[in-house]
């Protein structure tokens, strides 16, 4: 069915009326100066960018993963129009590589900056060697939602393609327009990164991604036996989906995979967490560290750690990298992707895990 948004004002007890943009470059215009408009966790690699096929893309932006996200704004398209164009769009991004990317936000920029430098001022890591390991999504903005829109999307998705909307409304109050913003349908959020075949069943191993850098250390996660993840709601979210008992393959990005463990504590604050030694029980940050951890970090910032016992660890230096891998830096992933199966069959038979 079509949508229809209302607000009120509560003070005065009426309803707001309804306004419009200026024109259709207007919300464009906003977004692109103000990417947090559609997420807080995405960074702007170009605006009208022309694939090969003769069409521009509105945005396309990257995430934290590496993922790339097209942005098309429906404007006056037609709900065929629209969704046509968008997958047409995805499908040259999908191929593209990192290299060519590049060249993209360089010329977004006008050269000010290079999107590593970009990309690690923004989400404070590199990024990725390969994002054609990576998943494209899909975004069509809206400022009207029509029922054959809705019905060619939830369609779509029913056969895996990772597209949403976003609906944004405009109303008037006291001489000035206000904006409001709705997922209509939300992006899956996969956490897998990879082009998966959602017909698979999830293989019931849980891949984990692990920074080892200032933040954190391997070798204080080998010896008080835990894995840990901060800096914001991004990197600590998905940890909560770890339950007892569950079975996780810890990589390294940049490195490899480390080590395989089973988790005995779900996720806590290091604040709030107590680490056995030899017997007795140490404030977490009491133990002689290699890392800060977040310490002095906001309450949203800090760092969280599940507990694990470890059934095979391995040096930095002795890390698991092969061709074919699955790695992505999301903190926590559920893949269906061959390449995942591929990966722990491959580290089962190295270190000798059995099912």
């Amino acid at each position: 069915m079509a949508i229809i948004q209302a607000i009120w004002s509560l003070e005065d007890k009426k309803e707001l009326q309804t306004s419009s943009l200026i024109n259709e470059n207007e919300l464009e215009d906003m977004i692109a100066e103000n990417i947090s408009l559609l997420s807080d966790e995405w960074l702007i690699v170009g605006r009208q960018v022309r694939t090969l096929y003769g069409g521009e893309i509105d945005l396309l932006c990257i995430d934290i993963g590496g993922n790339l996200i097209v942005v098309e704004l429906k404007k006056n398209k037609t709900p065929r129009e629209v969704t046509a164009q968008a997958l047409d769009y995805a499908s040259w991004v999908n191929d593209i590589d990192t290299e060519e990317l590049a060249e993209i936000y360089l010329r977004h920029t006008k050269g000010e900056k290079s999107l590593d430098d970009a990309f690690f001022e923004r989400f404070g890591t590199k990024l990725i060697e390969n994002i054609d390991d990576t998943d494209t999504q899909i975004v069509i903005v809206a400022t009207g939602m029509d029922g054959s829109t809705e019905r060619i999307i939830k369609y779509l998705k029913g056969f895996g393609l990772d597209i949403s909307v976003l609906f944004f409304n405009i109303f008037e109050h006291e001489g000035k327009r206000l904006l409001s913003r709705a997922w209509i349908i939300e992006s899956e959020q996969m956490v897998s990164s990879q082009k998966t075949n959602m017909s698979k069943s999830w293989n019931g191993e849980h891949y984990f991604s692990f920074g080892d850098d200032d933040s954190r250390s391997w070798e204080d996660a080998v010896k008080y036996s835990f894995v840990s993840a901060g800096g914001g709601a991004w990197y600590t979210n998905t940890m909560r989906k770890l339950e007892i008992g569950s079975r996780l393959w810890v990589n390294i990005p940049g490195v490899g995979y480390v080590g395989v463990g089973i988790v005995t504590e779900t996720a806590t604050s290091t604040h709030e967490s107590e680490i056995s030694v030899d017997g007795q029980d140490v404030k977490f940050f009491d133990l002689p560290l290699n890392a800060e951890y977040h310490k002095d970090s906001p309450s949203n910032k800090g760092e969280y750690i599940v507990r694990v016992k470890w059934l095979k660890t391995a040096a930095k230096n002795e890390a698991v990298r092969e061709f074919g891998f699955f790695g992505n830096q999301n903190t926590v992933a559920r893949p269906v992707a061959d390449k995942w199966d591929f990966t722990v069959n491959r580290l089962k038979e190295i270190w000798g895990i059995e099912d």
